[in-house]
């Protein structure tokens, strides 16, 4: 997987009632330039039951979501196989091939990370952290998830909040989505 400048997402699922996802605003370009600071990198789909955010390239995700939408809607709304039929499709199309970008997709019952190399993964844990300031926020994600009572929204605002204040490629215009 490549290392992506241009984000952190975070996903966070306390129970089937309390799933949260939600990115920083930054785009950066190259690696000495922010080109925008309130990007929206999160998204409800597929009639608001699947929460998506991309790290990567803005266009490559926005081209993304629009496939990964028509493949929920090809398998009823089932998140794991409409996930591993756009990981294929993304590894075997020679136009998609190129798309840089990772995504996280979560509804009521999984919470997933999906890879142009055709990886879709299941985390151990009930929470993920993708993009350059991914490890910070995964962090800081693992000590509140397990040792508060924050909601899956408070613990991905403080988790994007503190990958913020480490991580360049990270900024602190917060959007979230929860289903």
């Amino acid at each position: 997987m490549g290392e992506f400048h241009a984000t952190t997402i975070v996903a966070i699922r306390r129970n089937e009632n309390d799933i949260c996802i939600g990115g920083d605003g930054q785009v950066t370009m190259g690696q000495t330039a922010i080109m925008k600071n309130n990007a929206k990198k999160v998204r409800k789909i597929y009639k608001n039951t699947v929460l998506t955010g991309f790290a990567g390239s803005v266009s490559d995700a926005f081209t993304l979501t629009e496939k990964f939408e028509k493949k929920l809607e090809e398998h009823s709304g089932n998140l794991k196989r409409a996930a591993v039929a756009l990981a294929q499709m993304w590894r075997s199309d020679r136009a998609m091939r190129n798309l840089e970008a990772l995504m996280l997709a979560a509804d009521k019952e999984s919470l997933l990370l999906i890879s142009g190399n055709g990886e879709v993964i299941e985390p151990d844990e009930n929470f993920v952290a993708i993009g350059s300031g991914g490890n910070f926020a995964y962090a800081a994600a693992n000590a509140l998830y397990n040792h508060t009572d924050m909601t899956a929204e408070e613990v991905v605002r403080e988790a994007l909040r503190i990958a913020s204040s480490i991580c360049v490629y990270t900024n602190d215009h917060i959007s979230v989505e929860k289903l």
